[in-house]
């Protein structure tokens, strides 16, 4: 999202000592139904552009593991297959991120709030990065490169069109375009109009006019990706949960185990982050022989996966969007052992991919929550649905430090049980969020002017409040 949108207003800057414009004028004023208009109008191509994106994506990452190797006379897919595939991958996002604008895009590991609308320039290496990542299977979503390709198309769109736009007008232009990037890609507009403001930190009066435009381009998003679906026959591009077994009421065991996966989600997903902040630290030091490197490690460890359990290296590789669903339904074939070392092996891949490649958080997090909280109900009290649930919104905290909309993620994603584990899912991500942030680093302490000794506060019965 643009640097400031928090802030942003559809207006022109105010004059300095002016008092700022009421949020109400605003909303009758034509500048402001102009805005809607633009963000109605941008909103569809984005929208359309990020739907062929994400099956592009899939596309490139089922022909080179599935399709290529058939090709090529193999039975199946080789277990060494992702060695060459993820090695050529790390060396490209290298070279990418060493010499094309804008570095490919921010790091997965600074999430969303630090993003910043990228410049024109920088969007083929966000484009070329992202698609090499995710088709080659590096652990990591789709959702960061679709927020920052929508954003830098809907203000590339507006200066095309008119040179004399406000900065904060195109601060709410950038927002509706990351909007209707995203705005079906996890299962509803609503949900990822939420993720979008919960990382901005958007508050205040003017809320609704930095959100209304973003909402409008994320509905029409959700009309375009219906009716693509439809006419192209690709099948849809949000993740799905299917064929979830009824879940009528969460009980006394279920929220002690609400606690459980809280705290293991903290230490999990802490330990998931703090490993790819440190690994990067070295990355970023030789980009494209440790980019290399970390491709074939995410290979490697795909294929310790394989052997061990006989399962598929795609349930290690790649964000999960596609695959959850598949692990749910399938889940009888998996045994305890299998699921716990998918989790240790998907979560040391996202540690490695978050290092280096280009891509967002959020998937991966759902993944290993999911497959968790599969291998947990496998414990006396503790149904599939609810595990998952909870695994899901505990981890999304976790990596996102989003608390609400993680709730809102595992809540809608178990459709008609969502309301039934909404209380359970709320408290596994409190705790988890609570405790992550006891296990994270502290921030760092203000630094003092030169020369200011410190002042001693004065005791509570001396102090007065201001007149």
């Amino acid at each position: 999202m643009a640097d400031g949108a928090g802030g942003a207003e559809p207006a022109g800057e105010p004059a300095r000592g002016a008092p700022p414009p009421d949020p109400a004028d605003q909303l009758r004023s034509a500048a402001y139904l102009r805005l809607l208009l633009l963000a109605a109008v941008v909103g569809a191509p984005i929208s359309a552009a990020a739907y062929y994106f994400l099956h592009l994506v899939d596309a490139i990452q089922e022909w080179v593991y599935t399709d290529l190797p058939r090709a090529l006379g193999f039975s199946g897919t080789p277990l060494w297959w992702p060695l060459p595939l993820l090695g050529i991958a790390g060396l490209l996002v290298g070279l990418m991120v060493r010499h094309l604008p804008g570095g490919g895009g921010h790091s997965p590991l600074a999430g969303f709030a630090s993003g910043h609308t990228p410049h024109p320039a920088d969007l083929p290496g966000i484009l070329l990065a992202a698609i090499t990542s995710l088709g080659l299977g590096a652990v990591l979503g789709p959702e960061a490169p679709l927020i920052a390709l929508g954003g830098g198309l809907a203000v590339l769109a507006v200066r095309l069109s008119r040179r004399d736009v406000p900065d904060r007008a195109l601060a709410v232009v950038a927002s509706a375009g990351s909007f209707a990037a995203i705005s079906a890609l996890l299962g509803s507009p609503v949900l990822g109009a939420f993720l979008l403001m919960e990382s901005a930190g958007l508050g205040g009066p003017i809320l609704g006019l930095v959100l209304l435009p973003g909402l409008l381009a994320s509905g029409i998003g959700a009309l375009v990706f219906v009716g693509l679906n439809q006419l192209s026959g690709l099948g849809t591009a949000a993740l799905e949960l299917p064929g979830l077994p009824p879940f009528a009421h969460p009980d006394i065991a279920q929220f002690g185990w609400a606690l459980v996966i809280g705290v293991l989600a903290a230490f999990l997903g802490s330990g998931i982050r703090r490993l790819g902040t440190v690994l990067s630290g070295y990355v970023e030091r030789r980009i494209v022989l440790l980019t290399t490197a970390v491709g074939l490690g995410v290979a490697v460890l795909a294929m310790i996966y394989t052997a061990v359990t006989g399962h598929g290296v795609i349930d290690v590789l790649g964000s999960g969007e596609e695959d959850v669903g598949l692990l749910l339904q399938r889940s009888a074939d998996y045994s305890v052992g299998a699921l716990l070392l998918l989790v240790a092996c998907k979560g040391l891949a996202y540690s490695l991919s978050l290092s280096a490649f280009r891509g967002g958080p959020v998937f991966p997090a759902i993944f290993i929550g999911a497959a968790g909280g599969v291998a947990m109900s496998h414990l006396p009290g503790l149904p599939m649905v609810a595990g998952v649930a909870m695994g899901i919104g505990a981890m999304s905290v976790v990596m996102l430090k989003l608390p609400l909309t993680s709730v809102m993620l595992a809540t809608l994603l178990m459709f008609e049980d969502g309301l039934a584990v909404t209380p359970i899912v709320i408290v596994a991500v409190v705790v988890a969020h609570v405790v992550s942030a006891r296990l994270g680093p502290r921030p760092p302490a203000p630094q003092r002017p030169p020369g200011d000794r410190g002042t001693t506060a004065a005791p509570a019965r001396e102090q007065r409040p201001a007149t």
